[in-house]
């Protein structure tokens, strides 16, 4: 019963950082059709540049919350323009192309951001600094870190908003109508460009903060960690319906607990180590 508990809140933190990233796949895909390959990287780089604020900041004599706050902030700025060049010089002009194109386009972008990455950053593992203190809360013979609760409960906030922002506002409203149908949402003087900018925008800055759960979660950052992660992320939204909000959490939770469960139970039963690499 201990493994089963421990396992499941295993599961939950890494269900929630496969669902920030797959609301990035679905959200693209729900406006445009557009399976973003890249987005994965996105997330290396939101985790890549936190690290990299922080590290210069580690010597200030700022208190550690404010260095992370500082790193988390830049690593979203930083994506969120990298979101948007990608979806005006590499995905725009393809709008009306064939949809191989911009998919062989998406996979182009992917490799460039990785080689970009491997060029500033280097091949090898980055040791993420400690955000938050090593202590972990007994939960009925489990435990769960400070690091993990606050990816939970930073995920869920984000989710219910980006619902909320999705449901209830009027950028939501021209969201969802460019989504159904883009030249009739034009019709109506919704800004389809601007709403798909938006939308790759709001993507990107869900990734960098991913990028920096997943960094902080198992103390490392390499160029190369966005794929497998972005892999398992586009599984979860398709496993939740793609296009669909509320699926690609669940869809991301889902595969969380799955994958968590796998690596308690199998691994134990084989002797071997199952761990989630990305």
């Amino acid at each position: 019963m201990d493994i089963f508990l421990q396992q499941l809140i295993n599961g939950i933190v890494l269900g929630s950082i496969y669902s920030l990233v797959a609301l990035g796949y679905t959200l693209v895909y729900g406006i445009m059709g557009l399976i973003n390959f890249a987005h994965g990287d996105i997330v290396m780089v939101g985790a890549m540049v936190a690290f990299t604020v922080i590290h210069l900041l580690s010597g200030s004599g700022l208190p550690m919350f404010l260095i992370a706050g500082i790193g988390i902030l830049a690593a979203i700025l930083v994506c969120m323009a990298v979101g948007y060049l990608i979806e005006k010089v590499a995905y725009r002009p393809l709008r009306g192309a064939p949809r191989l194109a911009p998919l062989i386009t998406a996979i182009g972008v992917s490799m460039l951001l990785q080689n970009l990455a491997m060029m500033i950053w280097g091949r090898g593992y980055l040791s993420f600094p400690a955000l938050l203190p090593a202590i972990s809360i007994p939960v009925a013979g489990a435990g769960i870190s400070a690091v993990q609760i606050l990816i939970v409960c930073a995920s869920a906030a984000m989710m219910s908003g980006l619902s909320f922002l999705v449901k209830k506002t009027k950028l939501g409203n021209a969201m969802r109508a460019t989504a159904q149908n883009r030249e009739v949402a034009t019709l109506m003087g919704v800004n389809a460009n601007a709403i798909i900018s938006i939308t790759f925008i709001i993507g990107s800055a869900l990734a960098a903060v991913a990028g920096v759960m997943v960094s902080a979660y198992y103390g490392v950052a390499h160029y190369d960690m966005g794929f497998i992660l972005g892999l398992k992320a586009f599984t979860a939204a398709v496993l939740g319906g793609i296009g669909n909000i509320e699926g690609a959490m669940l869809g991301g939770l889902l595969l969380g607990i799955i994958e968590s469960m796998g690596a308690g139970y199998l691994g134990a039963i084989t002797g071997g180590v199952m761990g989630s690499n990305y």
